[in-house]
């Protein structure tokens, strides 16, 4: 298998779903993609010297967009479904953390963005603070690349003498990212970028969350940052705090902020920033608080799905897209939300777009994926409308958001070369799925010793 994109790909009459406003939901439709990117959208396209993807029975739709997932943990799925919110911190970072070797990184981020592949999810964003050493930085890079998946890989923090850099540290954000920034991952255009993932003003100073944003506008890296994720830190009004040191701006995303007050969500929304869900570990994992899916629409702010992390939860964004819509109905149908009366019923399409142009929007990457728009990138999804859990479909919006799965996914194209075809993965090598069972099952024994 190669990784280099043929220069034509046709996909051949399918039931395109764009989401592209301008272009819509379209039947009987083809896909060219000329060196990797996509050119034209449209019945009747000509085929000639392209490679040929037939469609028929397809529902194609812009590949899915994971805007926060700890990869690293993959290979410990699971681990923490029974736990609260603080008991899974104490277990994965305070004992497991430590003991992260930069091999069990790069099992964790080879299997968790190889079952992105899988799952329809084209672009992920790595949120990995696991940084021990450089070396488990590189190793994290090498597999998202070895992978094949579009991704940010987003620098954080060690998990040795953890509480000197998360408990009120002065510390500032390690000087590594420097180097990453100049020696590994320098291109922004790359299928595998660079962002910092921040600690705030929640676990640092305030002095040590401007020098951190400081260095990362020097870099000219985005910044994402876990705000408001259970009462303790809510109480801190950290988002309020970045506003009044005058540090917030549309380089930043903020992912939970379910205990984040109102004025929060308004000065987000005044400063451009961004806002990351993960509805099935907001609803499920206690002490991270709802979803706040009715102040983001309330406030009109740019949101994106997430899968968080697989020890608590699926891998796959159609989980995330069914558990938003089902907490937020919920909330709007029971009176459960003070802004009831400026939200409309949310649609399956809304939340569709969350996963798509919205995650994409929410990592800076919206004018080159998110949508099946002529001019972006190929990243493209085929999936079997004729599965007997999705057949017949009436709206195929409606069927991916309300009954598709994982297995559905029948082609996956990452920047235009195939990575899944016919139901399986494709990846060959340091790529490969069996290889990253192998790693996977030998940290998972190391690090459990089971």
């Amino acid at each position: 298998m190669t990784d280099r994109a043929p220069r034509r790909i046709l996909i051949d009459n399918g039931w395109v779903v764009t989401g592209d406003p301008a272009l819509g939901t379209l039947t009987g439709c083809d896909v060219l993609i000329e060196d990797g990117r996509i050119t034209a959208v449209g019945p009747g396209l000509p085929g000639d010297g392209a490679e040929v993807i037939d469609a028929r029975d397809m529902i194609v739709l812009p590949g899915l967009v994971d805007a926060h997932k700890h990869t690293w943990q993959s290979a410990v799925r699971h681990r923490c479904t029974e736990l609260d919110l603080r008991t899974y911190f104490g277990e994965m970072f305070g004992r497991l953390g430590p003991l992260y070797r930069p091999e069990d990184v790069y099992a964790g981020n080879l299997l968790g963005a190889l079952s992105a592949i899988d799952a329809g999810t084209t672009t992920l964003m790595d949120w990995s603070h696991v940084q021990n050493s450089p070396e488990h930085s590189d190793q994290a890079i090498a597999a998202l690349r070895d992978s094949g998946i579009r991704a940010i890989f987003g620098h954080g923090w060690p998990l040795v003498d953890l509480p000197a850099w998360i408990a009120g540290s002065d510390r500032p954000h390690t000087d590594d990212v420097r180097r990453i920034r100049r020696e590994l991952l320098p291109d922004d255009d790359a299928l595998v970028t660079l962002h910092l993932a921040g600690r705030g003003p929640e676990l640092s100073t305030l002095e040590a969350t401007r020098a951190d944003l400081d260095m990362a506008r020097d870099l000219g890296i985005r910044t994402s940052i876990h705000m408001g994720c259970g009462p303790e830190y809510g109480a801190m009004a950290a988002i309020a705090q970045l506003g009044r040191a005058g540090l917030l701006g549309p380089d930043l995303s903020f992912v939970h902020c379910s205990e984040s007050a109102d004025d929060e969500f308004a000065m987000i929304a005044d400063h451009g920033s961004a806002v990351v869900l993960a509805p099935q570990h907001e609803q499920a994992l206690p002490g991270i608080g709802h979803t706040p899916i009715d102040r983001v629409r309330a406030f009109g702010i740019t949101a994106g799905l997430s899968t968080d992390t697989e020890t608590a939860g699926a891998a796959d964004l159609f989980t995330q897209m069914r558990a938003g819509l089902a907490a937020h109905r919920s909330q709007l149908a029971e009176g459960r939300t003070r802004f009831a009366a400026k939200l409309d019923a949310f649609s399956v399409a809304e939340v569709f777009a969350m996963a798509t142009q919205g995650g994409a929007d929410t990592l800076g990457l919206g004018d080159r994926i998110g949508s099946l728009s002529p001019g972006k990138r190929a990243d493209v999804v085929l999936v079997r409308a004729t599965d007997p859990n999705l057949f017949p479909v009436t709206d195929p919006v409606a069927a991916l958001v309300c009954s598709a799965h994982p297995g559905n996914v029948d082609t996956v194209l990452v920047d235009g070369v195939v990575r899944k075809r016919a139901g399986s993965l494709v990846g060959t090598g340091a790529g490969s799925i069996d290889r990253a069972r192998e790693l996977a099952l030998a940290s998972h024994r190391r690090l459990l010793g089971g």
